[in-house]
């Protein structure tokens, strides 16, 4: 569950690094109040999360949301594992003021996962844990950035995992599709023939990949083509509707409201003076 529209906040991070003479506690048994992840960078044991059995092994990531208890069992060994606790906010921005409700959704559909080709994960997650230990001025800026640069790694990852190359490049080519064609106006039907899918699975797929619709990934596309052309100063509201294949002025400004929270006529003058 990726959204521009997530504020974390990290409770605090923490890595271990177990060699084989070092004690290592047997059984961790709790529920948190809040989120955790889990990178293991190695050892053996189980973990349990809400009746769900995972081994310990090197790869292996859970996610642990609010409420769910779960244990963890090691076994005695080399091993370690590097985790951070934290919470979100969802951001939500109308016309006049921005609202703020606390993030209890699930970020991840499942509670473990064994990653494949996660050097990329655990460098960032270990620039994380690294930077929330050297408490630098800054740290906790520096950590979410951080922390959202590692949960955009994961999520490539396993969408690498549970769809193959074929179809990942066939979701790109239709993205790289639509940034060509941004002046233009496109359905679905089209899409799938270019890619030879149907339209169903298209939008499963496409949504699965990105978190939108087809089409509301190409209006967001759109909008965001908008706001750089009015804050440039040259176009009109109008050309700029124009400019983006929208024969209707009004619809357009109504869709840019819609995703922005105001007009863009109101976007201009907030954000470009003189």
């Amino acid at each position: 569950m990726l959204s521009d529209q997530l504020f974390f906040h990290i409770h605090y991070c923490n890595h271990r690094s177990f060699d084989d003479k070092e004690h290592v506690p047997r059984r961790i048994s709790r529920t948190l109040s809040h989120h955790e992840l889990i990178l293991f960078t190695g050892g053996s044991g189980a973990v349990t999360i809400d009746r769900r059995h995972y081994s310990i092994k090197k790869g292996l990531l859970c996610y642990i949301s609010p409420g769910l208890h779960h244990t963890f069992a090691a076994e005695a060994g080399p091993g370690g594992f590097l985790s951070v606790h934290f919470s979100y906010a969802e951001v939500e921005r109308s016309q006049t003021q921005w609202k703020i409700h606390e993030g209890k959704k699930k970020l991840m559909k499942k509670t473990g996962k064994k990653l494949t080709d996660y050097y990329e994960v655990e460098a960032l997650f270990r620039r994380l844990t690294t930077c929330w230990d050297k408490k630098r001025p800054g740290y906790p800026f520096a950590a979410r950035t951080l922390f959202q640069q590692l949960l955009t790694a994961i999520a490539e990852n396993i969408r690498k995992q549970n769809r193959n190359d074929a179809s990942a490049l066939k979701v790109e080519h239709i993205v790289d599709h639509m940034q060509r064609n941004l002046s233009k106006h496109v359905t679905l039907e089209k899409l799938s023939e270019i890619v030879q899918w149907s339209p169903t699975y298209l939008t499963r797929v496409f949504k699965e990949s990105t978190g939108y619709s087809v089409i509301s990934y190409f209006n967001k596309m759109k909008i965001d083509k908008a706001k750089e052309l009015i804050l440039d100063g040259n176009h009109k509201i109008k050309e700029v509707a124009h400019l983006l294949g929208f024969a209707d002025e009004f619809y357009f400004s109504r869709l840019f409201k819609k995703s922005e929270g105001i007009s863009p006529s109101e976007y201009y003058s907030r954000n470009v003076h003189g």
